[in-house]
């Protein structure tokens, strides 16, 4: 993955000049944890030249550690470090960024433990914002379509699935001024959407649709580079072949999907990211799967 030591630390001090987050994919959960307390003890300093950067990495690095963990205390201190970053603003748009922040932790929360009702908040405070930068504009765009997405495929509504997938597909068209980690998200989102409609109502053009996206996702994704996000693509692929085999009773298809899970299962090791380890785990599972494979998906779930 990524050698420790010096260039580690240059790593860390060169990311905290960038927008860009993919450099997180290279290193450890743990490391992710440790780099997240210190931002914010550093945001917290008399001295800190810029609190509201700080506050801002800090709860990004927080957010991260809970969607890799689970971990409603690394949520919890997500959410306070936006609330901190949120005080020490100093123009609309940081106010705008820290708000967009608090909605990508509601978001999380919900994929992590579900509650419908942040959705429907998070969704009515993103879209009053105020943004002066296009990138911000794009931002909170981006979080509004996957928002939508969620809160659509709850409710299994047809026109509200096709009103998410025209926000995801404006949001994807948009995405140029977006950090490439935020419009990858927006990809994995309009993919899994289109996955599941595709399957559901055998609509070949959001299969294709789905296919493109993911192809794209594995080609741009550097095992080297962006390991967890070639695993997260690898491993939807692989459900949507596994889908498809078992209605099509197609066993050539049913080991091409096995094959994507065992590339995405290569791509990192447990304690890089446990949650994404146990969701391929678990993705890859079957009748036949040992009873200790399960164990070991649900020790990591914990």
């Amino acid at each position: 993955m990524f050698e420790f030591g010096r260039d580690l630390r240059k790593l860390f001090e060169k990311a905290r000049e960038s927008e860009d987050l993919g450099w997180l994919e290279l290193v450890g959960a743990d490391l992710v944890q440790t780099e997240a307390r210190r931002e914010g003890i550093d945001a917290g300093r008399v001295s800190a030249k810029s609190p509201f950067d700080g506050w801002m990495r800090s709860s990004v690095l927080w957010r991260e550690h809970a969607r890799r963990t689970g971990s409603r205390i690394s949520l919890e201190r997500a959410a306070v470090a936006a609330s901190d970053a949120a005080r020490h603003t100093t123009s609309l748009d940081q106010t705008a960024a820290a708000a967009i922040e608090s909605g990508n932790i509601h978001l999380l929360r919900f994929d992590l433990f579900g509650g419908p009702a942040a959705l429907t908040a998070a969704l009515s405070d993103v879209q009053v914002l105020t943004c002066e930068r296009a990138a911000t504009r794009s931002a909170a765009a981006a979080l509004h379509a996957r928002l939508s997405a969620r809160k659509a495929r709850l409710s299994g509504e047809t026109n509200a699935l096709l009103d998410a997938g025209a926000l995801l597909d404006a949001a994807v068209h948009d995405a140029r001024s977006l950090p490439p980690t935020v419009a990858d998200e927006l990809r994995l989102d309009r993919a899994a959407m289109s996955l599941e409609a595709g399957v559901i109502r055998r609509d070949a053009r959001m299969l294709d649709q789905a296919g493109r996206d993911l192809r794209a996702l594995v080609e741009a994704a550097s095992p080297d580079q962006r390991p967890l996000t070639r695993a997260r693509a690898l491993a939807l692929a692989g459900t949507g072949l596994a889908a498809l085999a078992a209605l099509a009773k197609n066993e050539t298809a049913l080991a091409q999907g096995r094959a994507m899970f065992d590339a995405a299962a290569e791509q990192f090791t447990p304690d890089h990211s446990p949650l994404d380890w146990a969701a391929v785990l678990l993705a890859a599972a079957n009748r036949d799967t040992p009873l200790l494979t399960l164990a070991q998906a649900e020790a990591l779930t914990r």
